[in-house]
């Protein structure tokens, strides 16, 4: 039992899971921004604590606090380092928030960074909330519920007023926030109970703000023309998803003396000719402009973003030191903090509990369909109408292949092909003639169908590469890129290049978009000349190319045994029937990953090929300015007598 044995009064169990190695950091779990509170779910509510994100990790009493970014900040709070270093246990990683007090028991941020600026962090107390790690047991794969359960009975052990458990609340979420906005608190986090910890932003933790606030960059400042000294506005930039800064307005900073001798000393280090915005805000003939090397960050509080990207009403808060600007981007908000998805304007509640999206009715749309998320059947429903306008393009008319989930993915999948015995609303059979001697085809047209399909638990959408009515000729060709999953992820980014260099050298255009899983998928468009033999015999004679071309990288012989070590291309995706996973089509693995179309120059910035969840996805789309497959519609491009012998083919 370690340092929990002994004379105390209350016994706190150990973890029954098995010991492990603690880690050196733990990346903290985060909230995202909603605009309301859910109404199904086990969730509780904390009060939104004005400080710093820190966790504390103690191992064998030796204590670290450390920042949001994993930055060590002990020997800054020694007071609170020697309180945590009196807890008994022997090792533990304890997530809270640092905070000072003001004299209404309120957390004032300006406080605590004049603690920080004064060397004087006696009054800093830590608000924790959460117990990740204990004597040698992970615990972030349990529920909140418990993982709280235990961080409260360890801190009822604690003597002193400096390490304080952050009470969780009953009431009503809607009366809680306006409660903390009567008290000029920043607003409630609302976690689920039943989910675990999971580093980086999701929708298992929400924010409900009393005002919008959140981190910009500053990329500039202004002052008065003519002046020496002083700032009159801060240039106010986020980070759009190609890594672009838009200039999101401007703020009237209010800093004491001492930050402002601070902040002209660290401009003038980062000052730049050049301003780092993409769209720089036009000149004015009263103000002088000038740039910098966008590095500070700045907390802003404001009443609501304009139609074209700015702040309204904004109010400066202080200069963060514990954000990096790299990853400060607009905090979106979103409707359905459930799923993390913006909810339909075409949906509503039906009877006995079910949800009519696209006058389609969902039945049990809260059956789970994803453990590890929580996502529900609902979601996926809400995901394939959200995404309908930019999948339904790659849909039209091509016979489908539909994986099902009645149970979740966790349980039986099966795929279909046909109607069976069972129609699936809003999507339409192909006539017979168009494929004879076979079962009528499906084809979803509409979104519709799409929410159809999900009314019938489809996760994935797979489809040929032909379209009706003239099945017999293909008009794309398709690589399945599949890896060996020990490789690296770099391996992929290089594979998926050297096949782009390949297609380009023998004359073809091709576009690459994330499998939802392991890897990627290539796509070559063509006009609808060859027939399906013709097309197979090429996909497989280019595979075969790059395996004499790159042999200690890829293989193009089926079965896990010719792959260890490197990269299957899989050309057999290319037969008549055969299909692959469309565009912006759920994968039915757990996190409900997306398969996503990327620009070939996005490529070094993919990290995974199950990279983005269903909201990143819609979210990516709707903020998009360019397609990424701008010009797919109008390649025009055949398989020519030199491209064949190019890639070995004797005809």
């Amino acid at each position: 039992m370690g340092r929990w044995s002994g004379s105390r009064t209350v016994r706190i169990p150990t973890p029954k899971t098995a010991p492990g190695e603690m880690p050196l950091l733990i990346e903290p779990q985060l909230a995202t921004l909603v605009e309301r509170h859910p109404t199904n779910g086990d969730w509780s509510y904390e009060i939104k604590f004005d400080g710093y994100r820190m966790l504390a990790r103690i191992d064998d009493g030796a204590v670290k606090l450390i920042t949001r970014n994993g930055h060590d900040w002990t020997s800054r709070m020694p007071r609170l380092r020697a309180a945590l270093e009196a807890v008994p246990v022997d090792s533990a990683w304890i997530d809270g928030e640092a905070v000072v007090l003001d004299a209404a028991g309120r957390p004032d941020f300006n406080s605590l960074q004049n603690a920080f600026d004064r060397r004087s962090t006696s009054d800093i107390v830590l608000f924790v909330f959460d117990l990740l790690w204990l004597n040698g047991a992970d615990l972030r794969e349990r529920a909140l519920r418990e993982r709280r359960a235990l961080l409260r009975e360890l801190t009822s052990e604690i003597e002193g007023p400096l390490i304080r458990f952050s009470d969780d609340f009953a009431e009503d979420p809607g009366s809680l926030v306006a409660s903390a906005c009567k008290m000029q608190l920043e607003g409630i986090i609302g976690k689920r109970a039943d989910a675990p910890y999971r580093s980086g932003r999701s929708t298992d933790w929400i924010k409900l703000k009393c005002n919008l606030r959140q981190e910009f960059v500053v990329g500039g400042f202004t002052r008065v023309r003519g002046a020496k000294l002083g700032v009159r506005a801060l240039l106010l930039g986020v980070y759009e998803k190609d890594g672009s800064l838009r200039y999101a307005g401007h703020v009237a900073p209010h800093l004491s003396s001492t930050r402002s001798a601070s902040f002209a000393r660290r401009t003038a280090a980062l000052k730049q000719a050049e301003s780092p915005f993409y769209n720089a805000p036009a000149p004015e003939r009263d103000r002088e402009f000038y740039w910098l090397k966008p590095d500070i960050v700045a907390e802003v509080s404001f009443l609501e973003w304009t139609p074209s990207g700015e702040v309204r009403h904004p109010v400066f808060q202080a200069i963060r030191e514990d954000k990096p600007a790299s990853a400060v981007t607009e905090e979106k908000v979103i409707d359905d903090p459930a799923s993390g998805m913006v909810g339909s304007t075409r949906e509503r509640p039906g009877p006995r509990g079910t949800v009519f999206i696209c006058d389609i009715k969902v039945s049990n749309p809260q059956r789970v369909m994803d453990d590890s998320t929580r996502l529900t059947k609902l979601d996926i429903a809400r995901y394939y109408d959200a995404i309908a306008e930019w999948a339904l393009p790659y849909l039209h008319c091509r016979p489908l292949a539909l994986l099902r989930a009645p149970d979740g993915i966790k349980g039986e999948q099966f795929f279909q092909k046909h109607s069976e015995r069972a129609r699936i609303p809003g999507v339409e059979e192909l006539p017979t003639a168009v494929y004879p001697n076979h079962a009528p085809l499906l084809v979803a047209n509409t979104p519709e169908a799409l929410v159809g399909l999900a009314q019938m638990s489809v996760v994935e959408i797979h489809s040929w590469n032909g379209v009706a009515p003239d099945l017999a000729h293909p008009d794309r060709v398709i690589f399945d890129l599949d890896p060996d999953s020990a490789l690296p992820w770099s391996a992929m980014l290089e594979a998926a290049t050297l096949v782009k260099v390949v297609l380009d050298e023998i004359g073809l255009r091709s576009f690459v978009k994330t499998s939802g899983g392991k890897g990627f998928h290539i796509v070559v468009p063509l006009t609808r000349q060859p027939g399906w033999e013709e097309v197979e015999a090429f996909s497989q004679a280019v595979a075969q190319h790059m395996t004499r071309v790159v042999p200690q990288r890829f293989s193009a012989v089926l079965g896990p045994k010719n792959r260890v070590g490197k990269i299957f291309i899989d050309y057999l995706r290319n037969g008549r029937s055969a299909s692959t996973v469309t565009a912006f089509s759920v994968r039915a693995r757990p996190g409900l990953a997306v398969s996503m179309p990327i620009a070939w120059d996005e490529l070094k910035d993919v990290k995974s090929g199950d990279q983005r969840t269903m909201a990143e996805a819609v979210q990516r789309q709707r903020s998009l300015r360019a397609d990424p497959w701008e010009g797919y519609w109008r390649t025009r491009q055949g398989i020519t007598v030199a491209m064949r012998r190019a890639v070995g083919m004797k005809r």
